[in-house]
């Protein structure tokens, strides 16, 4: 910048005004300069409704990608609840493995059986299936919430299954045949499981059907916990019985013996 030479004059005698080096006037700006790491850094928030975060911020992404060229300098960084459901999703990523799989060592050594364990281990995929269609049909996205739900619903799921087949593995020990045993019990644990599914279901509605406060929390785990309950005691009555069979079919119909393994 060149100064005037009026400022040149004031500047020989140790004065310099202010309007001899810059023009000051009143115009729109930010009303404060943030900094973070010693940069400068710009805020800009935006509230998401009607769809999840996730899908939001993927499309934003690649819409700032193809039609924006930040100058050199600038970058981007996407941070609040997105940010949150990163390290949560990370955190699921280890749990619900963990959760599974302590739920079939709690299984072995309920049977001492490998193959006990996994028919029962069977009703965690069914319900996880219903969850799932659960969710699509209502047009809920797959969220935290919606994660932690399916752990819930792993363990309702395997306590059905856990009630069907001790019983029947109690009616074996006591000297049934095969198919009987089978029957019996399956007809004589219809009322537990369905009393179980019931409890399960109908105490989340409530939730399911939730709008006030809270609620974009509450309808995806209850939605899961809801469909997958539903599938699963389906599978715990009609599929798991007949998994049973296949399984044992080498003994025929013939009782187990005192020392013969169930």
């Amino acid at each position: 910048m060149v100064a005037s030479l009026d400022g040149i004059r004031h500047l020989e005698s140790g004065y310099l005004p202010l309007s001899a080096i810059a023009t000051i006037k009143i115009t729109e700006g930010p009303n404060q300069v943030s900094r973070e790491n010693a940069k400068r850094r710009v805020v800009v928030q935006a509230n998401v409704r009607g769809r999840d975060l996730g899908t939001f911020v993927a499309e934003a992404q690649r819409r700032i990608e193809q039609e924006i060229e930040l100058p050199p300098g600038y970058w981007l960084t996407w941070g609040g609840q997105f940010e949150n459901l990163i390290a949560a999703r990370r955190r699921l990523m280890f749990v619900v493995p963990l959760s599974l799989l302590l739920i079939f060592v709690l299984l072995f050594a309920t049977f001492n059986s490998v193959k006990h364990s996994i028919i029962v281990f069977s009703g965690v995929p069914l319900a996880l299936t219903g969850g799932i269609l659960a969710l699509w049909l209502r047009g809920i996205p797959l969220s935290i919430s919606a994660g932690v739900g399916f752990i819930a619903l792993s363990g309702i799921a395997v306590l059905n299954g856990l009630v069907m087949v001790t019983f029947i593995n109690g009616l074996r020990g006591e000297g049934r045949a095969l198919d009987e045993a089978i029957v019996d019990g399956a007809l004589t644990r219809l009322r537990p499981v369905l009393m179980t599914a019931l409890v399960a279901s109908l105490g989340f509605v409530p939730m399911a059907i939730a709008t006030g406060s809270g609620a974009e929390v509450q309808r995806p785990l209850a939605t899961v916990v809801i469909g997958g309950v539903v599938s699963s005691t389906l599978l715990t009555l009609v599929v798991l019985p007949a998994l049973y069979r296949v399984c044992h079919r080498k003994g025929s119909n013939d009782a187990a013996g005192p020392g013969e393994p169930l």
